[in-house]
């Protein structure tokens, strides 16, 4: 038996509040049983892909060929993004990850630049997540303006920290001789997901990292020698990775900023199950205090994990406190390795998002939604307006000529005879299909794939539906959503909540229908519009 073809652990997430269209009943895996598992990984037979048609994102950032997960923190350098994830070119049959390399101009079109740091270096291990940093002031000693990068290794079952350097621009990397530069504290627990920040305040590295049921914070001035500052912990949220820690303004106010912690989480205490939960509140240098005790969620849908946020260096200081960007891999380790895939591998990144700080109701909320750059992808709309709906009525709107397309809708009630729910469904074929749309009654939105093309072969958490609360404006609920081959990215009242999931229609259905329940509704405007496909590109 290979041993498991990436180190992050196979996680059981239990299922979120339900729909009421989805009813199922959920055995809960035993701790022993969860720790067999983990122990003993086993690679999940795939469902099979006759009849889906062709799955690879048209739009979204995939591999030419293999496994792909965790998105590192992208940097700006010589007028282009570098980003790496996690690559295994050897799944499903291989084990082991190692960063491999895009670059890109816009944050929507990629340049494939190959593999940057190669899996088993010297012997100590597969490369697994971390982060990279431009050394400007040569604290490392590797050279003024150096791409340092921090990344966890895993040998023997034992994950400790190690330095990579680069001195072309992050396009090849050299290890640093003395590696690790962080031993495991407790041989054999979970201490991965190296993300360094420069702490300017006090002139110093400040790293954090996944250990067992906390964030460790450790400090450092040269980036080789760590010491441990303090620990944030949790016993409610599973192992919780790639963490960070960033500061904003609330509402662009430079004069009101908080500090945010955030994290990739399991948080089915909370009704959600595995996503990106973060805290507001205060960093004293050394501890990190939370407003409140209950983690807010990014994106409430099932497939937006490991996420990682980031600031544009060619903004002014009070923008980037404003304006951060994030990107996640939109999968679930509850059925990453069963998806229906080609050579590419079955998974993918989410699209870059725009992220803001707001007071909303008086809650400090990260919002999110698509970079404006999308629009470069767009072609000619169809429009719809005014469409009443009744009960028991199902109406075709204007169908979508490509396999990725946006769609944007505007939905109220009949004043005289107020629907209780709209339903939009994406994929149709008539038999398979996915459900997005808003419950009045309830006040949430929510996205279900119980009857898409592969949620009969797959677990319990993959037909659950998922909601999150959100208020009509002036009666008016707005869906900005972004369809592509596997997923769906939905964003309500332009960036006030995010829900995204992967979705497989049958042979490539792209039909779209939309009803009304318990009275009328009516969508006061319906636009599709077709993306253009967006090749990643060889440079060189």
């Amino acid at each position: 038996m290979h041993k498991l073809m990436t180190t992050k652990r196979f996680r059981f997430i239990v299922p979120s509040r339900l729909l009421r269209i989805v009813v199922v009943a959920v055995a809960i895996m035993s701790p022993a049983l969860m720790a067999a598992e983990e122990s003993h990984p086993v690679v999940a037979s795939r469902v099979s892909t006759v009849g889906l048609g062709e799955l690879r994102p048209e739009v979204h950032l995939t591999p030419a060929s293999g496994w792909i997960n965790d998105p590192q923190r992208p940097f700006f350098l010589d007028g282009r993004w570098h980003l790496y994830y996690l690559y295994n070119e050897d799944y499903p049959n291989g084990n082991g990850t190692e960063w491999y390399h895009v670059t890109s101009t816009d944050l929507v079109h990629w340049f494939d630049e190959g593999v940057a740091i190669h899996k088993y270096t010297r012997g100590d291990g597969d490369i697994q997540s971390g982060s990279a940093v431009i050394d400007v002031n040569n604290t490392a000693g590797f050279g003024a303006g150096a791409i340092v990068a921090a990344a966890t290794q895993q040998l023997n079952a034992v994950q400790t920290q190690s330095l990579f350097y680069s001195t072309d621009g992050g396009y090849t990397f050299e290890q640093y001789a003395d590696n690790p530069i962080l031993h495991n504290p407790a041989d054999g627990t979970d201490f991965r997901d190296p993300k360094i920040i420069w702490d300017a305040e006090h002139s110093r590295w400040l790293m954090l990292i996944s250990e067992p049921h906390k964030i460790g914070f450790y400090t450092s001035t040269n980036l080789r020698q760590w010491t441990y500052l303090s620990g944030f912990m949790r016993d409610d949220l599973g192992i919780m990775e790639c963490s960070e820690l960033f500061r904003m303004s609330v509402d662009g106010d430079p004069s009101r900023t908080t500090w945010v912690l955030a994290t990739g989480a399991n948080g089915f205490n909370y009704g959600m199950n595995s996503g990106y939960a973060y805290w507001t509140g205060r960093w004293d240098g050394t501890n990190f205090h939370p407003d409140q005790a209950e983690p807010q969620w990014l994106d409430n849908g099932s497939d937006f994990y490991a996420a990682v946020t980031w600031t544009d260096p060619r903004q002014a200081a009070e923008e980037q406190l404003h304006t951060r960007y994030a990107i996640g891999w939109m999968n679930n380790w509850d059925y990453a390795r069963r998806l229906p895939a080609g050579e590419w591998g079955g998974s993918h990144l989410s699209l870059v998002r725009e992220v803001r700080l707001k007071d909303i109701s008086g809650r400090l909320t990260l919002t999110s939604r698509p970079l404006d750059t999308i629009s470069t992808l767009e072609g000619e709309p169809a429009r719809i307006e005014q469409l009443l709906i009744g009960y028991g009525e199902t109406w075709a709107v204007p169908q979508p000529p490509s396999a990725a397309y946006r769609l944007r809708a505007s939905i109220t009630q009949d004043p005289l005879n107020p629907a209780r729910e709209v339903r939009l469904k994406l994929k149709a074929d008539g038999t398979h299909f996915a459900t997005v749309g808003y419950d009045f009654a309830t006040e949430t939105a929510f996205i279900v794939r119980d009857h898409d093309a592969i949620a009969d072969k797959l677990t319990e958490v993959y037909r659950h539906g998922r909601t999150i609360r959100v208020r009509p404006r002036d009666g008016v609920v707005d869906l900005d959503i972004i369809v592509d081959r596997t997923s769906v990215e939905m964003f309500v009242n332009g960036d006030e909540h995010a829900l995204s999931a992967v979705v497989y229609g049958a042979n490539d259905a792209n039909g779209i229908t939309a009803e009304a329940f318990d009275g009328l509704a009516v969508i006061r405007s319906i636009t599709v519009v077709p993306l253009t496909p967006i090749p990643l590109v060889r440079r060189g």
